[in-house]
């Protein structure tokens, strides 16, 4: 509802449905959301007659608009906790399968989210972006790795430097999501009752495995992202950017 500032977890058997329940900041992520998401998670991962997990954001607006940049305009740090990343979730260890339900539009750290689950559904109206050079940063964590190891190459640098916005048919053209169907929380119900059939001690040992044969990134990736969104925070144009999407303007770029 409006004006909710949760992250909601509900139990239907053995499928758990975690909702982003911001709507007021279009799903957005501070770092109190996070700690509340990755505590969910945490639930999840603990309870035995939970199979499969479902994330979602409230509303139809947005799946998640990534990282709040009200929060940041205000002076609050990333919301990122270490080492599970984004959210507490992008790179928390997960012995269970997730499956996003994209319902609105995923944004830079909303798309990092959804590609961090196993599975992806995707309602009509949904679209994938990342407006991140657009803010004065760079899509941080495992965002760009996701998004190129998602889409062909020429689409992912494109994505990556002028801020395409997928449609929901698009990422389903391209290989981002798995599924577009008209009642998306429906068909993720759906899809998480096949994965059921599966025995747990398997679906574990093949999410494992599959994770490790993704895992392409260079190992010194994560360090020089950390130093490039270090260096790229301490900029005018970062705080430019926050105080411009706080006030709803465009930016005015002032660093060479």
């Amino acid at each position: 509802m409006e004006g909710a500032d949760t992250i909601d977890l509900s139990r239907e058997g053995p499928i758990a449905v975690i909702t982003l329940n911001r709507p007021q900041v279009r799903n957005a992520i501070d770092l109190a959301a996070a700690h509340r998401l990755a505590a969910a998670v945490d639930a999840v991962e603990a309870d035995p007659a939970i199979r499969v997990a479902i994330i979602t954001g409230a509303g139809e607006v947005a799946f998640s608009a990534g990282a709040d940049l009200r929060a940041r305009a205000r002076g609050e740090g990333r919301a990122v906790i270490a080492p599970h990343g984004f959210a507490g979730f992008v790179r928390r260890p997960r012995r269970k399968p997730f499956i996003a339900v994209v319902n609105g539009f995923a944004v830079g750290g909303g798309l990092e989210i959804a590609l961090a689950c196993e599975l992806v559904v995707a309602a009509p109206h949904a679209s994938f972006s990342l407006p991140e050079p657009m803010r004065g940063l760079i899509a941080g964590g495992d965002c760009l790795p996701s998004v190129f190891r998602r889409l062909p190459p020429a689409l992912a640098w494109e994505v990556a430097l002028a801020g395409r916005r997928l449609t929901a048919e698009e990422a389903l053209t391209a290989g981002m999501v798995n599924r577009v169907a008209p009642d998306a929380l429906g068909a993720a119900r759906e899809m998480a009752r096949a994965v059921i059939v599966g025995a747990p001690r398997a679906i574990e040992g093949t999410i494992a495995l599959a994770r490790r044969l993704m895992a392409a990134a260079p190992p010194d990736y994560d360090a020089l992202a950390e130093r490039t969104q270090a260096a790229l925070m301490a900029t005018a144009d970062a705080a430019e950017a926050a105080r411009a999407f706080a006030e709803k303007r465009a930016p005015v770029w002032t660093d060479a």
